[in-house]
């Protein structure tokens, strides 16, 4: 039996990435506040869904520096890889988040769409602008932290959609302006819903591959067992399994059945080296632990399962 791990030094990257968390929370706060005052006052939809999102972004990025915070726990008693993968229910979380978000403001834009309601363009274009310029300096914020956590993506795409969803606003503004058609507001809202759609099933599909154990998306098992087979000494490969244990984190685990001699002269811990080796330079598995087996120790254990 051998175990093979490296926790990635993941100290220092969390550390930076709970400063640019911090800062965007902050940056986003203070214009959730004005936003929904303006929303409130010119009866804009898209302003008011627009905040609603923020808000949502707002949560994501506390949760994420939440589950940064708790990520760098060290592995104790029944906790043994520790608490990393809580970063990948932050990530869950913020994609249920922006389904009900979205939920929300599509049945509101479609009964506004029926009974349009009076909407002021300029309130709508000078909140949009500044709402662009503040989510660029977040987004910017963001991507500058390490979005190989899931968690941190899953905050920068609730920002990106918030983006997304302000330019759309924009566009509302300016034509409520020049033509007075108040239904260019929930319009744009229910792009918004749709970008928000988008995002969320991108950070469900993920963070789900994570939480039912899957290999990851870019893992190749097949391939995994065919370099494993190329190894001197080894004749069979199987139970193999291959799972991501948080972001950045694979693992691996795996019954290898090699020559009978290998337990004899010593061989065996070579060959485990070379296992090892393998996995980490062509598919940058750093945890992993494997069972040598001798020939016929599988169909053995097999039989006594029947």
């Amino acid at each position: 039996m051998a175990h093979s791990h490296d926790r990635h030094g993941h100290g220092p990257t969390y550390a930076a990435d709970r400063r640019y968390l911090t800062a965007a929370l902050v940056l986003l706060l203070a214009f959730l506040l004005a936003e929904v005052v303006v929303a409130v006052l010119s009866g804009s939809l898209a302003l008011l869904s627009d905040a609603g999102h923020m808000l949502a972004d707002v949560g994501a990025i506390a949760l994420a520096l939440v589950a940064a915070r708790l990520a760098l726990r060290p592995a104790t008693g029944t906790w043994t890889f520790g608490m990393q993968r809580v970063e990948i229910l932050s990530a869950a979380v913020n994609g249920v988040t922006l389904l009900v978000v979205s939920v929300i403001v599509a049945v509101e834009a479609v009964r506004r769409l029926v009974h349009p309601p009076d909407v002021a363009g300029w309130p709508i274009v000078l909140t949009a602008l500044a709402g662009c310029l503040v989510n660029v300096v977040v987004a910017w914020m963001l991507a500058r932290a390490d979005r190989r956590s899931l968690n941190v993506e899953g905050a920068y795409q609730h920002v990106l959609t918030d983006l997304y969803g302000f330019i759309g606003t924009l566009v509302a503004g300016v034509v409520v302006i020049a033509t007075g058609w108040t239904r260019a507001d929930p319009i744009a809202s229910l792009v918004v819903v749709a970008l928000m759609l988008y995002a969320a099933w991108g950070l469900l599909r993920d963070s789900g591959r994570v939480l039912l154990e899957a290999a990851p998306a870019d893992t190749d098992v097949a391939a995994m067992r065919a370099h494993l087979l190329e190894v001197a000494h080894v004749r069979e490969v199987h139970d193999l399994h291959v799972w991501t244990v948080t972001s950045s984190l694979p693992a691996l685990s795996a019954h290898v059945v090699v020559d009978e001699g290998c337990f004899a002269d010593g061989h065996a811990p070579q060959i485990l080296d070379e296992i090892q080796r393998c996995l980490a330079g062509h598919f940058d598995v750093e945890h992993s632990t494997f069972q040598l087996e001798p020939p016929g120790h599988a169909d053995h254990e097999a039989g006594a399962h029947v």
